[in-house]
């Protein structure tokens, strides 16, 4: 039987020597450091909200913070205006403005017969709720994290870590603000709030998830 061809013997052994190689992707130098967590990369967005809420969104929020008779007058006559001055979106089109507003006044609603509790706030003393304001523990929207104007949607790796972030933005809050909150002791008393909202229903109260929130006396 005639020998094999040199360039055969090579070709087999380097056949054998891949098949007992271990193929590791190469690591995306571009990836956010901000997804790296305590499980060496994994990515936890919890983490990164409590990591930033004390240095980064609380100054931030204040420091564009309106108070609300003035944002929300502003936004119903000119909501571009409104944005600029007192909010933050990500891009330009059909996408709401996400506003920032401080807010005083007292509690003259609660409802915390769902998950999905809120109370509603008159600021101008006509007795009617000017706002309607998210108490948990269940959350809807993504506002806190859509006024930020230091995230991006492309500092994430796909849409679901980008919405698991902004979801950990009302845990957070829910967390830290809100359980402790004497929910059978809410109405009529005065409140002071930092929060903010999706400038999206102009004829309706908005819905204003808090960053702050500070209860005062009793009617």
């Amino acid at each position: 039987m005639p020998a094999a061809p040199k360039h055969l013997l090579v070709m087999i052994a380097l056949g054998f020597a891949l098949a007992g190689c271990k193929i590791v992707a190469t690591a995306d130098k571009n990836a956010p450091a901000a997804q790296d967590g305590a499980g060496g990369g994994v990515f936890d967005p919890d983490k990164m909200v409590a990591g930033i809420w004390e240095p980064k969104v609380l100054p931030y929020l204040t420091a564009k913070a309106g108070a609300f008779a003035d944002v929300i007058a502003l936004a119903r006559k000119s909501p571009d205006e409104a944005g600029a001055k007192y909010g933050y979106r990500a891009k330009e089109g059909s996408a709401p403005w996400t506003l920032i507003a401080k807010v005083e006044g007292r509690i003259v609603a609660v409802d915390t017969a769902s998950r999905a509790g809120t109370i509603g706030v008159d600021v101008d003393g006509d007795g009617k709720p000017d706002l309607t304001v998210q108490i948990g523990p269940a959350m809807r929207g993504t506002a806190l994290r859509d006024s930020l104007d230091f995230v991006a949607f492309n500092d994430f790796t796909n849409q679901i870590d980008f919405a698991r972030f902004g979801k950990s933005f009302n845990q957070y809050v829910d967390k830290t603000l809100l359980e402790a909150l004497p929910r059978d002791a809410l109405n009529g008393r005065q409140v002071t709030i930092l929060g903010a909202f999706a400038f999206d229903k102009p004829g309706e109260p908005p819905l204003v998830t808090p960053a702050q929130l500070t209860l005062g006396a009793g009617s």
